[in-house]
């Protein structure tokens, strides 16, 4: 029986479990995909902890997963366009695609380029996704500065290349470990951590946006640089967004298959890189999640089942 990534109550690494379950079969519309490769996010731990619980909650026995890339298995009656043995990439909205084979409606799926290793396509969806949206919010034009938080995570390492696309100057807070690869991809590196604000200050004469993925009083930070609220955006600390009127576009506002095709594009024709922090087989998700809780990782964290 094929495998696939469980939990049945809400709590720590230790409540995830692989387990054998039945093969899916598609329904109408659907198609079932072997799985390559499917990347594993921030937001599904929080899931998994109940945090997001009002939000997104669970229902027990519980699958997690969205990123996914693979192989079409089998088409469900009605669906047009792909056939058994295609390389696909795309999402899943049933928190499923943690799992040797899952099922996606058609309609969340696009051909993977061939020129796009399976990892890097699997772990494209919600960290694209959200990237995009993010720069999209804050209106980038050429000759702005924008800030970028966690500058080299797995939205952060997105966010910032798609801002440079859009003509903008980025500056990219994060450790010194990555100062080298922000530098690489034309982004001035400044250091988190304390005198931030006076090292942001010195950096630029002016910050006309900044864009938030990690949280922890960032968008306090970015209103007191003198940023206007309808320029920021944090895909994290929805708090602030309350508090102080700024935006919190992320995946849910761009999470659809022609971002995923266009994102894909980029990779193929070696305009945006997706870093891999680190690939896991299936059986290794605690350790997967674990890596990923550490919140140092450059770029994204894969499971190939």
């Amino acid at each position: 029986m094929p495998k696939a990534v469980r939990f049945d109550e809400y709590g720590g690494i230790d409540v995830l479990r692989v387990t054998d379950v039945p093969l899916p079969e598609p329904a109408e519309g659907e198609v079932l995909v072997k799985v390559k490769a499917t990347g594993i996010n921030p937001g599904e731990a929080k899931i998994r902890e109940g945090q997001l619980h009002d939000r997104w909650p669970a229902t027990f026995p519980s699958g997690q997963g969205s990123d996914l890339a693979g192989i079409v298995v089998r088409l469900g009656a009605g669906v047009e366009g792909f056939a058994p043995g295609d390389e696909v990439v795309g999402f899943s909205d049933r928190r499923a695609s943690h799992a040797e084979y899952v099922i996606a409606d058609a309609g969340e799926l696009t051909p993977k380029p061939a020129g796009v290793p399976w990892e890097v396509a699997g772990a494209l969806f919600v960290a694209g996704t959200t990237a995009y949206a993010a720069v999209r919010a804050v209106s980038l034009t050429p000759g702005d500065t924008v800030v970028v938080s966690a500058a080299a995570g797995g939205v952060g390492s997105l966010a910032v290349q798609l801002a440079r696309r859009a003509g903008a100057e980025v500056i990219g807070i994060a450790g010194p470990a990555n100062r080298e690869w922000l530098a690489s991809h034309g982004v001035k590196p400044v250091e988190y951590g304390p005198g931030l604000s006076d090292r942001l200050r010195k950096a630029a004469d002016r910050i006309d946006a900044f864009i938030d993925t990690h949280g922890d009083g960032y968008v306090k930070l970015a209103l007191d640089l003198g940023v206007d609220p309808s320029r920021i955006d944090t895909v994290i600390d929805f708090a602030a967004v309350q508090e102080y009127g700024v935006k919190a576009e992320g995946s849910a506002a761009a999470s659809n298959v022609k971002v995923v095709a266009e994102l894909a594009a980029l990779v193929a024709e070696g305009e945006l890189e997706v870093p891999i922090a680190a690939v896991f087989p299936l059986d290794e998700v605690r350790t997967a999640f674990e890596e990923l809780e550490k919140g140092h990782t450059r770029g994204k964290i894969v499971l190939l089942p």
